[in-house]
């Protein structure tokens, strides 16, 4: 099995491929590579989407890579695992209204949006550890529980319109989507290779996760 890690020049690859390979080796779950190879994209079995920086900018670079096509071809058409993680995940939606409206990928019914927040002693961006309240189970939240923390670094939140696609959120001045899955698509608004154990965990789900 080979899980590849889309390199669009718009995400910290370093952490989250020494946090894949970890638990890959631990758990004899195939191989991960960092690639901008469209015909590596094509054949893996896995792909996963990072992604730093500002949604406008993310999306362009990801549209003006070579990976471009293959991705959203095994994705949509050959139904391969997919992950997206911070930006990543907030490319999924339908449109992002960071700087200037910015259409996404439309994968999930939601849109991103600034962070709204109902209490003024809490800063934007949103950075730190916090815990997660999960509103719906999936295979990908296997022994992750209410209350456990992850660590989120975002000013822009995803809006999700179709309440099924929302797994997971976090109370921070208001609600805020944490993860979000359609099919054999999820997104994760924190970073799980920053997450200490919990963070693991998940990465261990989708490795082993059988949409």
């Amino acid at each position: 099995m080979l899980t590849a890690l889309i390199d669009y020049e718009s995400g910290n690859l370093h952490s989250a491929l020494k946090a894949f390979e970890k638990i890959s080796s631990e758990n004899s779950l195939g191989s991960v590579t960092v690639t901008n190879d469209p015909e590596i994209v094509s054949n893996a079995d896995r792909l996963v989407l990072p992604g730093d920086g500002a949604f406008p900018a993310c999306k362009v670079a990801l549209e003006k890579s070579e990976v471009f096509e293959a991705l959203k071809h095994a994705v949509l058409a050959k139904g391969r695992p997919f992950l997206g993680i911070c930006v990543g995940m907030q490319l999924m939606a339908k449109k992002g209204f960071e700087f200037e409206p910015t259409n996404g990928l439309n994968w999930i019914n939601g849109q991103v949006e600034r962070i709204q927040l109902d209490d003024p002693s809490l800063k934007i961006p949103h950075m730190g550890w916090n815990e997660i309240a999960i509103d719906h189970y999936h295979a990908i939240l296997k022994d992750i529980k209410n209350g456990d923390h992850f660590y989120f670094v975002h000013s822009y939140q995803m809006r999700v319109f179709s309440h099924e696609e929302r797994l997971a959120h976090v109370d921070y001045g208001g609600d805020i989507t944490a993860i979000v899955a359609k099919d054999n698509m999820v997104g994760l608004q924190f970073h799980p290779e920053k997450s200490s154990q919990s963070g693991m965990k998940l990465i261990k789900n989708f490795l082993e996760w059988a949409p």
